[in-house]
């Protein structure tokens, strides 16, 4: 399996989990791999768990730099991409944040509304010229 289709796993669970706030992380990816909707994948594992065990750090990234629009305001899809994305460029080193930032704007041009791939796009250049 490709490193894009391991965040496109790691996506899908974060987007399920924004859903099922109640159900813990592990158990909708034991779930998804019983269903084969994702492949076993320490990659997958790892982004998905560490995304959402780090919302306390991750989401005021992403309200800080989407000037004008509360979290309520953003749609699913592309919350649940940026949280991936930041978890990325906080949290593993030996992603560069240039694929991080493509590969979010890529799941974004797939799942999202036409209109989501540019916010993510820049909201995730306003992070990473902060970052540096």
């Amino acid at each position: 399996m490709t490193r894009r289709e391991e965040r496109e796993q790691a996506f899908i669970l974060l987007f399920e989990k924004s859903f099922n706030e109640e159900t813990e992380i592990s158990e909708l990816y034991d779930l998804a791999l019983e269903d084969e909707i994702v492949a076993e994948s320490e990659f997958v594992k790892s982004l998905a768990f560490k995304a959402w065990e780090n919302l306390e750090t991750i989401d005021p990234v992403i309200e800080k730099h989407a000037k004008g629009w509360k979290l309520g305001r953003i749609s699913k899809v592309a919350l649940a991409v940026l949280r991936m994305a930041i978890c990325e460029m906080l949290y593993f080193d030996d992603i560069p944040v240039g694929v991080s930032i493509n590969e979010a704007v890529e799941l974004c041009k797939k799942y999202a509304a036409k209109d989501d791939a540019s916010f993510v796009n820049g909201l995730l250049g306003s992070v990473s010229k902060e970052e540096k």
